[in-house]
């Protein structure tokens, strides 16, 4: 018998991702446009990207708020240490753990229409077939995930704690595509070999929209060598077209709710911003602990040394490297954004849709300061 390796897994040609040609209809929010393409060099873009974070800030506090924000923990995993902590962590252990998070968001349109988001709904069975993480269980044995692998519950039973019935939910969006397979939430137009072999696969929220940007839509469809490890593109190819909503840049969504471009960690990576009781959060996988963007406060070795010896103010989750200078710009952006937090001042309201976590089976790994939830209304 023989094993598939991680070079059989990868999709090299070009592949027919549905990319509506009508853009989603949302409030533009044009305040990064002339930052991110600063003229003179990645440096005169920072300052810019600073410029222009505190400006909308102060412009996004005065859109009000949503109904509600919950927050529902989905699976924890082991993440290599070289990407999450990038260049900074001195412990020798491999992995960190990281726990992937879904966040339900309620707001009420200015014409009385109640809306529902579900941020960061990953699949987490499906997801486990991405070239990576596959490639990383074969080599496992099956005992060895049950110790470093903790799945906390799924997107569906999270919805139905919530109260949110399936036909309420509007959209969907994630911070990237990586790993994800939406098939199941938002239906395909034929019958799925592996999932749905006889008929066409039934959307368990049939009314959801998945909002994405372009950028990242236009990449998965003829990935870089680099990128193949982290998609699935061929789970979108039967995705009803209907049910992509193209996002060119940053968008208001609804009072207090916006999703704005912050490209690096993938082409089309983007942040959802929330005004809460407790003020501003921004959330998005560019670092996977509050930490990372004060790293002078954290106690993880090596992290507060290495920011210091290179004099970076932020550490990356780095595994692709699609564009690091643009990478380190965003989470700036991210890190003027969010406000103080209120339960410990020297870490901001920076939420990582997967946070890193403390495991004993990851020595010198864990976090100084963790937010696990994010709750209003």
């Amino acid at each position: 018998m023989t094993t598939v390796g991680i070079a059989e897994r990868l999709t090299t040609a070009p592949v027919a991702i549905p990319r509506p040609e009508q853009t989603a209809s949302f409030p533009r929010i044009d305040t990064f446009d002339q930052a991110l393409t600063t003229p003179g060099g990645y440096g005169a873009r920072l300052r810019a990207c600073r410029t222009a974070a505190l400006d909308f800030r102060r412009q996004f506090a005065a859109t009000g708020q949503p109904d509600s924000v919950r927050t529902h923990d989905l699976i924890s995993l082991p993440y290599p240490t070289r990407y999450g902590l990038f260049r900074a962590a001195a412990s020798p252990t491999p992995f960190v753990t990281i726990t992937n998070r879904m966040l339900i968001i309620r707001w009420t349109d200015s014409d009385g229409a109640r809306r529902t988001l579900l941020f960061e709904p990953s699949d987490h069975q499906l997801d486990a077939n991405t070239p990576y993480f596959a490639e990383l269980q074969r080599l496992s044995p099956g005992p060895l995930r049950g110790l470093f692998v903790h799945e906390h519950t799924d997107v569906l039973t999270a919805c139905m704690a919530a109260g949110v019935c399936p036909t309420e939910v509007d959209y969907i969006a994630f911070d990237h595509l990586h790993t994800q397979d939406v098939r199941r939430w938002l239906g395909t137009s034929r019958p799925q070999p592996d999932i749905s072999p006889r008929a066409p696969v039934k959307a368990a929220f049939p009314n959801a929209k998945l909002l994405a940007q372009r950028d990242e839509l236009n990449a998965m469809a003829d990935l870089h060598p680099f990128q193949r490890p982290w998609y699935q593109p061929t789970t979108f190819v039967d995705v009803p077209p209907e049910k992509i909503q193209p996002l060119d840049g940053s968008v208001l969504l609804g009072p207090g709710v916006a999703l704005i471009s912050t490209p690096g960690h993938a082409m089309g990576n983007q942040t959802l911003i929330l005004n809460t009781d407790n003020g501003i959060w921004a959330i998005s996988e560019n670092a996977i602990a509050s930490e990372c963007l004060t790293p002078e406060h954290s106690r993880i070795p090596g992290l507060a040394r290495s920011a210091r010896s290179w004099g970076h103010e932020v550490v990356l989750n780095a595994n692709t490297i699609e564009t690091t200078y643009e990478q380190y710009n965003s989470l700036v952006i991210e890190k003027t954004i969010a406000e103080v937090s209120q339960r410990d001042s020297r870490f901001l309201q920076f939420f990582p849709s997967s946070e890193l976590t403390p495991s004993r089976l990851n020595p010198g790994t864990a976090p100084t300061f963790t937010h696990r939830a994010i709750r209003h209304g």
